[in-house]
């Protein structure tokens, strides 16, 4: 019986292992992200205190995304996320009996924080690379659609609910065990994958002699020529049908294959910088890095920081109303990334990535100004639908236009270059708040954020890019 495109991955039998495990991690990091603010508020913690936890978090994100992503193009992909798993439920389940015995400080969910971001960190890259290999190019796109629609659906939907539901009919600390329990079930989950292995990739033709950093060669328009023992995709996959082209002079120091002169530390810098190279000199990838990074200042410090407190002091809400509210954001984030997988990639797929994520964000200015739940849950719904919409489309060029022994590196610098001033943006929330009215807050994020994504459009010549290399959905 043919499946619906959105879930033709699941066929194969790696690619459920690695689905499932992501589904319940994400799960108990949206748990996660409700019992801290609840936590901090049990503490009689502030908006200032709040904003510092989660920049430590944030911070734990930034300071190992990169090594995360050198990680993933070194190491068997397997262990690496087994080894995510088991810290984060080791962490969870010590914040646990900290709370269920009333000996939590604020200290302890920021060093929590951290880990978790630490552990976000190093499952972002090797998640991101493990995909191709378990998949052929064209199951890629349903694939990121799956997880565009599990992440926000558990993460920002499920997760935040049932952590509300569990905060007002438990004690405190019963929503982190459960989180505790989540990870722990990821860990067994993840102990059954095996992901292929591959070694060096040879390119043979014009692109063995043109530079890394050509985006032609980028954009996989010579087909490469690999080792018959490389097993790019699980056993009864279709050949992949995205050709991939890697780099002659760096593919063995990129897999890993022989130590570079010089020792460990020259040999990881020698790694991240072949990535930096990559990145600077392909524009559609740098203007998109560029602008994220001004779109995550924007955002997330209001979002995660800002909006609970509008919670309570303009509905008269608590955490788990928070809950509710992220919910929504969540579920529609979901549904616009389910619809996006179940269609081809458009022709224009760079200018719809840019138009969903920016113009997503116009309604965004009207939370602070309601004293409606309703109003207030449409327009976080807005917000996700174009995040969501917009990160599938994001996840399949990276997998897709990216050299797959490079993708690590790439998906880490994603990564980093997207939350690098995550920790100033919730460090700063709170203080902000305290001189500037949060309407004006609310709209200039609203308004300046699409703004920056269209001019990033015209400044890494996205529209030329896209017809000049066309992905067949």
């Amino acid at each position: 019986m043919p499946l619906p495109r959105a879930l033709e991955p699941f066929r194969l039998g790696e690619y459920r292992v690695l689905a499932f495990a992501m589904f319940v991690s994400v799960f108990g990091a949206g748990m996660w992200a409700v019992a801290l603010v609840n936590q901090v508020l049990e503490l009689d913690g502030t908006a200032v205190d709040l904003s510092a936890v989660t920049a430590v978090g944030a911070l734990g994100m930034l300071v190992v995304v990169l090594v995360g992503g050198i990680a993933a193009d070194r190491f068997p992909l397997a262990a690496l996320l087994r080894l995510v798993e088991t810290a984060n439920a080791l962490t969870a389940a010590t914040v646990a009996v900290l709370a269920l015995t009333g000996g939590l400080r604020l200290w302890h969910l920021g060093a929590a924080a951290f880990v978790f971001g630490a552990g976000v960190g190093f499952f972002y890259p090797a998640y991101s690379a493990a995909l191709p290999r378990v998949l052929p190019a064209r199951q890629l796109l349903a694939a990121n659609g799956v997880e565009g629609t599990a992440r926000p659906l558990l993460q920002q939907a499920a997760g935040p609910a049932v952590a509300g539901v569990l905060i007002g009919l438990l004690a405190p600390g019963g929503a982190v065990a459960l989180i505790a329990a989540c990870h722990l079930a990821a860990l067994v989950l993840l102990l059954r994958l095996h992901v292929p292995e591959r070694e060096a990739l040879p390119v043979t033709g014009p692109a063995a002699r043109a530079p890394l950093a050509d985006p032609a060669v980028a954009s996989a328009a010579e087909p490469v020529v690999a080792s018959a023992a490389e097993p790019v995709v699980a056993s009864g996959a279709e050949s992949a049908a995205e050709p991939v082209v890697g780099s002659a002079p760096d593919a063995q120091a990129s897999a890993g294959a022989a130590e570079p002169s010089g020792g460990v530390f020259a040999s990881v810098r020698r790694d991240l910088m072949e990535g930096v190279r990559y990145t600077v000199h392909t524009p559609w990838l740098l203007w998109t890095l560029l602008w994220a990074v001004c779109a995550v200042f924007l955002l997330l410090g209001p979002l995660e920081v800002l909006v609970p407190f509008l919670v309570r002091d303009r509905l008269g809400g608590d955490a788990a109303t928070f809950g509710y509210l992220l919910a929504c954001y969540g579920g529609a984030s979901a549904l616009a990334s389910l619809v996006v997988a179940s269609l081809p990639l458009p022709r224009r797929y760079l200018s719809w990535m840019i138009g969903l994520w920016g113009l997503g964000t116009l309604p965004f200015g009207l939370v602070a100004t309601t004293e409606s739940f309703w109003v207030m849950a449409l327009c976080l719904a807005c917000v996700g639908a174009g995040d969501g919409a917009g990160m599938v489309l994001w996840g399949t060029l990276l997998q897709r236009r990216v050299p797959r022994h490079m993708l690590g590196r790439v998906s880490s610098l994603d990564f980093f270059v997207s939350i690098a001033l995550m920790p100033v943006s919730m460090a700063i929330a709170g203080p902000v708040a305290q001189v500037v009215p949060l309407p004006v807050i609310f709209w200039t994020v609203a308004v300046l954020t699409p703004v920056l994504g269209f001019v990033a459009l015209w400044a890494g010549r996205m529209r030329q890019d896209e017809l000049a290399h066309p992905l067949a959905g």
